[in-house]
């Protein structure tokens, strides 16, 4: 019993650890304003294939990779949701530099919901009238930010959608989760490096920006968002494993709640009645799904024991 509980503490430990690093992205992203998002996202792939490679050959989990690679369902599967993270990272980029952080954040507090949505949808998994309720609200609150931030609005949905096709495909793709980005990030690392050589050795590249190698910080910076990128995924890929699904479920808003704060406080990004609304509804419509989560999964052990 010591044992399982001083594991269930790791785990509790690596998953707050990896929704902060989540959490506080946008701060990483910020420093890197003086560089085109489409630049930042190219290095981020870039430099994480190698970084998941050697993590994959001391993990000895390299066979994983190559079965993945050799299963064309599975292949084809990761193919479309390379093409859906690379978008995600994309546009999380850009909001962040373009002082869009609070829609960034309001796209991960609609994702679950939209998750579990499409999961509905697609996979005729069946919802409670309680889940119901909670996207109906979730909904109300997009609904009426539309009225007011219909500009910005988009970001949220895109990251949403993004992330909650990402995860819906990744469902359906039996696949461990640093084999899986091992494998994305590879099928984008030809187009993103010959964007790259474009940018660097091109007569027409654009020269309004920061790149690579202009000056050490930037350099850094730009290598280290394949470690912002593995670290976090690699601790909560293991906290998965040492904790309770309905546990771990409740940390996924960890990181919005972090990013919609950095938001409001540290980069003074305007807060409006709108936006107020809409994050109370989102968020009254999250504690309804989780209350839900847990007296469901309350109720299954039960019966069990």
């Amino acid at each position: 019993m010591a044992d399982e509980n001083s594991t269930s503490r790791l785990g509790l430990f690596q998953a707050i650890l990896a929704c902060t690093f989540w959490g506080v992205m946008p701060i990483y992203f910020k420093l890197l304003e003086s560089v085109a998002p489409m630049e930042v996202v190219a290095h981020r792939i870039l430099w994480s294939v190698p970084l998941l490679l050697i993590l994959l050959y001391f993990r000895k989990n390299l066979k994983g990779l190559r079965d993945a690679w050799a299963d064309p369902k599975t292949r084809s599967a990761l193919f479309a949701t390379s093409l859906l993270i690379a978008a995600n990272w994309l546009v999380y980029v850009w909001a962040v530099q373009s002082n869009h952080i609070l829609a960034a954040s309001l796209g991960y507090f609609i994702s679950p919901l939209l998750s579990v949505f499409l999961a509905s949808v697609f996979l005729k998994e069946k919802l409670s009238r309680n889940q119901w309720i909670a996207v109906a609200i979730a909904a109300l609150g997009v609904s009426i930010l539309a009225i007011e931030a219909w500009q910005t609005l988009w970001i949220s949905l895109a990251l949403a959608g993004s992330w909650g096709f990402y995860g819906l495909v990744r469902k359906i793709a039996v696949v461990g989760p640093v084999v899986g980005l091992t494998l994305e990030t590879s099928f984008l690392f030809v187009p993103f490096a010959l964007f790259l050589a474009w940018v660097s050795f091109g007569t027409t590249a654009p020269t309004t920006t920061t790149h690579f190698g202009d000056n050490w910080s930037i350099t850094l910076l730009l290598l280290g968002g394949a470690i912002v990128t593995a670290t976090p995924l690699t601790l909560f890929a293991a906290a998965v494993k040492k904790m309770k699904l309905s546990t771990i479920g409740l940390f996924q808003y960890l990181a919005p709640t972090l990013q919609f704060l950095i938001g409001v406080f540290l980069y003074r990004e305007p807060l409006s009645t709108s936006h107020i609304i809409c994050f109370l509804l989102i968020w009254t419509s999250l504690a309804l799904f989780s209350a839900d989560a847990i007296f469901s999964n309350a109720v299954k052990k039960t019966r069990t024991t």
